[in-house]
């Protein structure tokens, strides 16, 4: 027999506007595509800009209530415990468009990150376990090992490669970092597969419908 969802099935994530206060007046909501996936136990707060196929893990805090506004461009994944939050009036530009945070297509942020605006993060990047991008802007393919640390306004040029644990603070690093090793590649592209499956098959698992509050329904 098929087992029907229950109120205790529905996942709910904290999706509010962010709060009112002398630096940022205009509560404004999240505009999430409804092919996103948000899962339980995450917020979404603020001017935040989240596109098709986006899967959001559990435990998940996207936090524009200081600096505003976010992008999370199309099939990127932000896995269980990131962070992203950003200073106060501190933005990068992309196009004619200023923020916070912007995060490009097929991006990977992987398990307890810290990506702290102001920040860029191009298209295809990887951004290793409990690594800390802030203040950077981040060249398209490029991988990002565990712990790494991105900072101190340095530009990544694209598909370079930042080693386990190193600090890039200075544009001298930056611009000796070398190309991405083939094995690595071929891991970002994995984590890519995989986890842009997870949107439609949760969606699948919830339920077809979702209210503006994040509960699904048949």
């Amino acid at each position: 027999m098929e087992r029907k969802n229950t109120e205790s099935d529905c996942f709910k994530p904290f999706i509010s506007p962010n709060p009112i206060t002398s630096f940022n007046p205009v509560p404004r909501y999240p505009k999430i595509d409804k092919t996103a996936f948000i899962s339980q136990f995450s917020s979404v707060i603020g001017d935040v800009t989240i596109r098709d196929n986006v899967y959001v893990a559990p435990n998940v805090s996207i936090r524009a209530d200081e600096g505003t506004p976010f992008y999370i461009g199309s099939n990127t994944n932000l896995q269980d415990g990131v962070v992203l939050h950003g200073l106060l009036d501190k933005r990068i530009w992309k196009g004619k468009e200023k923020y916070s945070i912007y995060i490009g297509n097929e991006v990977s942020i992987a398990h307890g990150a810290l990506v702290h605006g102001p920040c860029y993060i191009g298209n295809n990047v990887f951004v290793g376990f409990h690594a800390i991008v802030f203040n950077a802007i981040v060249g398209e393919g490029t991988y990002i090992s565990t712990n790494a640390v991105v900072t101190n306004g340095v530009r990544i040029a694209p598909n370079r490669f930042i080693p386990p644990g190193a600090t890039i603070d200075t544009q001298e690093k930056a611009d000796a970092l070398s190309r991405i090793p083939e094995d690595r590649e071929e891991f970002a592209r994995e984590v890519q597969r995989v986890n842009q499956e997870f949107p439609p098959s949760y969606h699948h698992s919830f339920g077809k419908n979702r209210c503006s509050c994040g509960v699904a329904y048949d």
